[in-house]
């Protein structure tokens, strides 16, 4: 056990975050820690992290245990490079590979028994730390993060704050603290790299606690949810898709103990009232009633988080042609791509691409915040724009939540303006709260309900999805499939992108591919009967599964034969051969972390395809 937290209680003034809370950190386990916003999730992070203490309760934690979180990693001296701070930083793992070439050199002369420990302790320790490979895993997460060779040789004050930001994400990562803590690790990352981030965090050989909104990421990396709710966490064993299915499962089984405790409790209730008047009976209902004073109560389990309700209209349809863009040269003082498309009503296009491409650039230019450099851009007629800027929800106004509806929307009395608030979950004495004192997710809200107000047939949207909860997004995903009108968006949720887009506009290298309608293609398709489908997709499945089993076996195989290997290689290292000789010692550890490495990818890919075997 590396962490474990007993009988936690903790508020803030009289708001009640954690009541008994039990929580607990094993081995390499990768932990997602969901439920509503407000539920305690940062709070948590930060009580495992020593940023807040508990009110009530105790914390266990393994001797020389090291945290790593991202708020407390920063930069000593921004006046040296990244290649310098880096260097400085991980100088231990250097300092550890010379320690292992005096102890080689000494083990050339007379065995030792207990320095030949001590080296090969060391050597596990420098093999944990990332080892040979140090330099050139460094190199990846700094390319990877979204850094060129030449930024290495940069002073760290000259980058930006979200360069420096991943800068310290880069740092956190190398430095593989035994337990890792990331708080929406993959926002403000393009897509690219999320799906870079996750390989490497499966594989990653420590414990991982992480909070996501991303249903994706959250599916791919956990192998352990842990559920907050109620003041309470309940753990569950998979990922995110698992958790989903056994909290559904176990939610029915108490649906139907609470249903039939009541009807007991009525029962019980009726009979009481029917006796307890009755000198005969008198004994007979107060011994019922001391047995409903006794029964343990089922609690009624609850839905899911509460979630905005909108509706999306176009008042005017507009023209077939919402959108033209002619050899459209975007950017600012230098061009960042050109762009060629048609949008035609009822497409909903999700642009996409790395960071730094053009994708907000280009929303900026169709809505006229950006101007065009070169090319022709026309809008059809009767086409009115409906524009959601990811940066609006930083926005701070010294107004109410009611005046700033009511201020941009006038004709609506106070009455109508409550009622819209109250669909975006702004109810009783929220609608008089600042705006500037409002959360993130309640000011993507506030934005939301606006555009939703404006009836637009255009919508353009940049990162809609950012600030809001699961169930916020579900909501938002299940009004824009209802939208009979046109969308542009920019998204880095690929679970939203896939629900939403039927096109894609790609970003990449100076330019910008339109891939069209992947539904009206499908719709093209020549079709069969619903029989001869069916057929074809069993026997299809049949084989499939055959291969998948035979695929199985052969790496069943190789990992034994693979495990075999490396234990044969490990047991030379106590050969005079190689203790005595550094080159062979070195080359015969290069075998094992290869060999190491093979089985990790062979076990990876078995799990893989064992989930698809007992899945058919």
């Amino acid at each position: 056990m590396l962490y474990q937290i007993s009988q936690g209680t903790k508020s803030f003034g009289s708001q009640l975050i954690f009541k008994q809370l039990q929580f607990e950190i094993r081995g390499n386990e990768k932990i997602a820690v969901v439920g509503p916003n407000g539920s305690g999730k940062t709070t948590l992070l930060k009580i495992i992290a020593g940023d807040i203490d508990l009110d009530e309760g105790v914390i266990h934690r393994s001797n020389q245990v090291r945290l790593g979180v991202l708020s407390q990693t920063s930069f000593a001296d921004e006046e040296i490079s990244v290649e310098a701070t880096f260097s400085e930083e991980f100088a231990y793992i250097h300092k550890m590979q010379e320690q292992l070439e005096i102890m080689h050199v000494a083990l050339q002369g007379e065995h030792d028994e207990k320095l030949l420990y001590q080296y090969d302790a060391l050597l596990h320790a420098f093999e944990m730390a990332g080892g040979y490979t140090f330099d050139s895993e460094m190199k990846t997460v700094l390319t990877k993060m979204g850094f060129v060779e030449a930024d290495l040789l940069r002073p760290i004050k000259t980058f930006s704050g979200g360069q420096k930001t991943r800068l310290a994400f880069a740092k956190l990562l190398l430095s593989k603290p035994d337990i890792l803590l990331l708080d929406e690790p993959t926002n403000h990352l393009d897509i690219s790299t999320i799906e870079w981030l996750e390989g490497y965090l499966i594989y990653y050989p420590k414990a991982i606690v992480f909070v996501s909104h991303d249903r994706y990421f959250l599916d791919k990396v956990a192998n352990t949810v842990v559920d907050i709710d109620g003041y309470k966490t309940t753990r569950y064993t998979g990922n995110y898709s698992s958790y989903l299915h056994q909290r559904n499962t176990n939610q029915e089984k108490q649906l139907s103990a609470y249903n039939r405790q009541q009807k007991d409790i009525e029962r019980l209730e009726a009979l009481i009232e029917k006796f307890r008047y009755k000198r005969s009976k008198a004994a007979f209902a107060q011994s019922k009633i001391k047995y409903l004073q006794r029964m343990e109560k089922v609690e009624k389990p609850k839905g899911e988080g509460r979630s905005f309700a909108a509706n999306f209209i176009a008042k005017i349809r507009g023209a077939k042609d919402v959108l033209i863009l002619d050899q459209c040269v975007i950017g600012y003082d230098q061009p960042l791509a050109k762009v060629s498309m048609q949008i035609l009503r009822g497409d909903k296009v999700a642009i996409m691409g790395d960071n730094g491409t053009g994708k907000s650039t280009l929303l900026k230019t169709i809505v006229g915040q950006v101007p065009l450099l070169l090319g022709e851009m026309m809008l059809g007629h009767q086409i009115e724009i409906g524009y959601f800027d990811q940066d609006h929800a930083q926005f701070s106004s010294e107004k109410t939540v009611l005046e700033e509806i009511w201020d941009d929307f006038p004709d609506l009395d106070k009455t109508q303006v409550r009622t819209v608030l109250g669909r975006f979950l702004f109810s009783g004495d929220d609608v008089f709260k600042s705006v500037a004192v409002c959360s993130g997710g309640e000011r993507v809200r506030l934005l939301l309900a606006k555009l939703m107000l404006k009836q637009a047939n255009l919508l353009i949207l940049d990162e809609p999805t950012n600030h809001l909860d699961i169930p916020g997004k579900e909501a938002l995903e299940a009004a824009l499939a209802g939208y009979e009108g046109t969308i542009l968006f920019v998204s880095h949720d690929r679970y939203f992108i896939e629900k939403i887009a039927t096109s894609r506009l790609v970003f990449e290298q100076g330019s910008a591919t339109y891939y069209p309608l992947n539904v009206e293609q499908k719709k093209s398709e020549p079709t069969i009967s619903v029989k001869e489908e069916q057929k074809v997709e069993r026997l299809a499945q049949v084989k499939q599964k055959k291969d998948l089993v035979k695929e199985l076996t052969r790496i069943e195989k190789q990992i034994t034969e693979s495990e075999e290997k490396l234990e044969g290689l490990r047991e030379k290292r106590f050969e005079p051969e190689y203790y005595h000789d550094y080159q062979k010692m070195k080359d015969l550890d290069d075998q094992i972390d290869e060999v190491h490495n093979s089985i990790a990818h062979l076990i990876a890919r078995w799990e893989e395809l064992q989930e698809h075997v007992e899945g058919k």
